[in-house]
């Protein structure tokens, strides 16, 4: 299975990051555009896991404390790439975010997970391989409360890229 570990967003968020998309997607010549239910912001990924690494994402998931805490999205900006960019929607600076992303990949990489060296840049994907004349930008910050992270698979069913929440770990309910 092909896992990684991710904050979903309610209807609300979700409604107004489409919104984002569809702005970005009118001013483009070229993208693969996110559809809706795919939109989210990934904490970690884990690559193809067995059933041995399902249960260790799960027990490292369940071991992480976190307090519900709120994030805030306020801006759209890319990441260059020769056959057009990747655009997202950018989550503003949180402590909070920033603590549980420490605490999660510190318990994964502890059950033997490789995690990403790179600086965690808290992003949603709105596109990929986008030509567009559109320019990186700020706007009205919205949010919302984050109160649980979920485990989720990703498979393609009759061509469609599919993500499905298969664990989730609510804030407060430490499990070891």
């Amino acid at each position: 299975m092909r896992l990684f570990i991710a904050i979903n967003f309610n209807t609300e968020t979700r409604s107004r990051l489409v919104a984002l998309r569809d702005e970005l997607r009118s001013n483009s010549t070229k993208g693969r555009f996110s559809v809706p239910e795919n939109l989210h912001l990934t904490l970690a990924f884990l690559g193809e896991c067995d059933e041995k690494q399902v249960a260790d994402a799960k027990s490292a998931m369940n071991a992480v404390e976190f307090k519900p805490f709120a994030i805030n999205i306020g801006c759209i900006g890319r990441f260059r790439r020769g056959s057009g960019d990747i655009w997202w929607a950018g989550v503003n600076n949180s402590r909070q975010l920033t603590k549980l992303y420490e605490k999660l990949t510190k318990k994964l990489l502890e059950s033997g997970f490789q995690i990403e060296k790179r600086k965690f840049s808290p992003h949603i994907t709105l596109g990929r391989e986008i030509i567009t004349k559109a320019s990186p930008r700020m706007f009205e910050e919205f949010g919302q409360p984050i109160d649980k992270i979920e485990l989720m698979k990703s498979e393609r069913i009759t061509g469609k890229l599919t993500y499905t929440a298969i664990h989730e770990t609510k804030a407060g309910s430490r499990k070891n």
